[in-house]
């Protein structure tokens, strides 16, 4: 007999059934290969999650109707995460299963996945040396120890160089690793940086913009451990890395980490799980730190790989603020220390502006009322500079547009994105070449001639031998977004960009000296344990446990006043795009529990095929 995790939505369902494996299935029924059962009337998809020689349902058994493949893609260690998964974020085992596991390429199936040839390159820890702590962690790695340590990354020392030899030496001791970093742009880079440490063919990428049959191949060399080192974005955290011993993270806080489909789980969190459940070690990097990552020191379980005070000092850019004005004048677009330090400059100067676009906000000339569509009331903007004025809600064009508090016909822009700053540097700096990257149009890398380029944060093209200059424009307007991450986003953003800079280089932040201090102290270490502070005196995540739950108001009326768990805050409901949300908040010992009633909530609405309602736990904007 067999027990089948079936394909199904239906969260009342959400367990193991068994069914018959036929004779003539029996040799091509494995644990953790695929099959097709009839399920409620109809044919689905499902895993052998194992195999038994008897069944605790007292009934008659359906048979197995086919045994899709007998390639195992499901290992019982993956199982156990995914189910894992499933419960911390309140979900159903099938839908972290697609996230686990690619859809089958039969013919790429049907290829072998040979080992690699030749020996492994002898351990380094030459990306190690600025940090007292990192050739000590390196050298535990490959005598088959499970270190765990949050790392705060410098610029001008390749933190893909410095995973890389983290694997090596894993792979020295016999185990895997799983490497994740936010997005495809990143995996270029490493991809190549990987290769060069460990030799071709010793890892592989996983990614979700990979194409079908190149994802599937590079899934089935690790499935059949053919290769144990795993390099990827959140799709790689459920790798079925064959003796995993290093589970890693660089740049934890990107929003690219977290999972737009249910149950929306954080891949941080994914892999912090693996390493309870399989006794790995575990590393989680970046330029700047979350207050998860500083909850995880502060707690103890991991221990901080952090440079010096002096070499930290050093290996930063200096940086200058600015709030822009003149002997007490108005704030000037371009302020004269920009202007001048740009002008001085022989190499390329990076300028990170916080909007894309050209002008994406706008207000009336005459008396500054913001200047909304007719239609729907969304606001307008121009997306450049011969395009008519546009509602970016609704797109409809406002052609004769009026205001309708004074009548006037003259808008301002009040918020100016990469593109129309472009234009203001272009007539200033016309000797230079100035270049933007950002919305559709992103560039990977730039040259070291003297050219400016203006970018979007996450946008910043890799300049060859770093920027000479990095500009941060506009910083009150990133942190004046309304969202609780606001203070901790925009600094990982700014530190992101002033990681790009070369040795020796400068930088100033236009913005107010007094909330930018982490960037003029290059701390972001102490930034974290700040936000932490205040997410405790809050009692927001990761100190406690936070889930949403969209809906209509009859249901979310109900749901309020259902009992939670002993110590659970009910806000709301309010209301919320296109229905009302519901807020629930509790101490990070009771999340468990609470999980467990979300979850019972779906399965009871399932079960009275109701509407389901949308559940996130510890969702990013929290």
């Amino acid at each position: 007999m067999a027990r089948v995790l079936v394909d199904t939505p239906l969260p009342h369902l959400d367990r193991p059934f068994d069914y018959l494996v036929p004779d003539e299935l029996r040799d091509d029924v494995h644990e953790g290969c695929r099959v097709k059962v009839r399920f409620a009337g109809r044919m689905v998809d499902g895993f052998v999650a194992e195999l038994v020689e008897e069944s605790e349902h007292d009934g008659r058994l359906a048979p197995i109707a086919k045994a899709v493949s007998p390639e195992p893609v499901l290992s019982p260690a993956v199982i156990t995460l995914a189910r894992a998964v499933a419960d911390r974020w309140a979900g159903t085992l099938s839908d972290v299963l697609r996230l686990a596991v690619p859809p089958r390429q039969a013919r790429v199936e049907a290829q072998p996945s040979g080992p690699v040839d030749g020996d492994l390159p002898q351990v380094t820890d030459d990306g190690w040396q600025l940090w007292p702590q990192g050739p000590a962690f390196v050298a535990a790695l490959a005598a088959g120890e499970r270190p765990r340590a949050c790392w705060s990354a410098l610029p001008n020392r390749d933190p893909a160089r410095a995973m890389a030899e983290a694997c090596l030496a894993t792979l020295h001791a016999g185990r895997g690793s799983i490497v994740c970093v936010p997005g495809v742009r990143d995996v270029a880079r490493w991809d190549a940086v990987f290769t060069e440490v460990l030799g071709k063919g010793r890892h592989v990428v996983l990614t979700g913009g990979e194409k079908p049959a190149e994802r599937y191949r590079s899934f089935l060399a690790v499935a059949r451990g053919a290769v144990q080192v795993v390099l990827g974005t959140r799709a790689a955290a459920y790798a079925p890395v064959k003796d995993l011993g290093l589970v890693a993270l660089f740049d934890d806080g990107d929003d690219l980490f977290a999972e737009p489909r249910a149950p929306y789980p954080h891949a941080r969190e994914v892999l912090l799980t693996r390493a309870v459940q399989e006794s790995t070690a575990v590393l989680v990097g970046g330029f700047a730190r979350t207050p998860e990552a500083q909850s995880l020191v502060d707690s103890g379980w991991c221990a901080e790989i952090v440079a010096e005070a002096t070499t930290r000092r050093r290996a930063w850019p200096r940086l200058d603020v600015t709030d822009g004005s003149v002997d007490g004048g108005a704030p000037a677009r371009l302020p004269h220390e920009v202007f001048k330090a740009i002008r001085a400059a022989e190499g390329p100067v990076l300028v990170q502006v916080p909007r894309r676009g050209y002008r994406s906000s706008l207000a009336c000339q005459a008396c500054r009322e913001p200047a909304r569509c007719a239609t729907c009331s969304g606001p307008l903007g121009q997306a450049g500079p011969s395009a008519p004025l546009a509602c970016r809600w609704c797109g409809t064009v406002a052609a004769d547009w009026a205001c309708p508090a004074c009548g006037g016909t003259t808008v301002r822009a009040t918020s100016i994105g990469h593109r129309r700053t472009a234009e203001e540097y272009a007539r200033a700096f016309p000797d230079r070449e100035v270049v933007t990257s950002g919305g559709d149009t992103v560039l990977d890398t730039v040259g070291h001639e003297a050219l400016v380029v203006l970018a979007t944060p996450g946008a910043e093209p890799v300049a060859a031998g770093g920027y000479e200059l990095v500009v941060l424009m506009d910083t009150w307007l990133m942190l004046g977004r309304d969202d609780v991450r606001v203070v901790e986003e925009s600094h990982r953003r700014w530190f992101n960009a002033l990681a790009l800079a070369r040795e020796t280089a400068t930088a100033i932040a236009v913005g107010d000296p007094a909330v930018l201090q982490a960037l003029v102290r290059a701390d972001p270490t102490g930034l974290a344990a700040q936000e932490l502070a205040d997410r405790a005196a809050t009692h927001l995540p990761p100190i406690g446990r936070l889930a949403t739950v969209d809906g209509d108001a009859e249901t979310l009326a109900a749901l309020g006043a259902r009992s939670w768990t002993p110590n659970t805050e009910v806000l709301g409901p309010v209301p919320h795009e296109e229905g009302e949300r519901l807020v629930l908040r509790a101490p990070r010992r009771e999340g468990a529990e609470l999980a467990r009633s979300l979850q019972q909530v779906q399965a009871e609405r399932s079960a009275a095929k109701l509407t389901p309602v949308r559940v996130r736990i510890d969702p990013l904007g929290f």
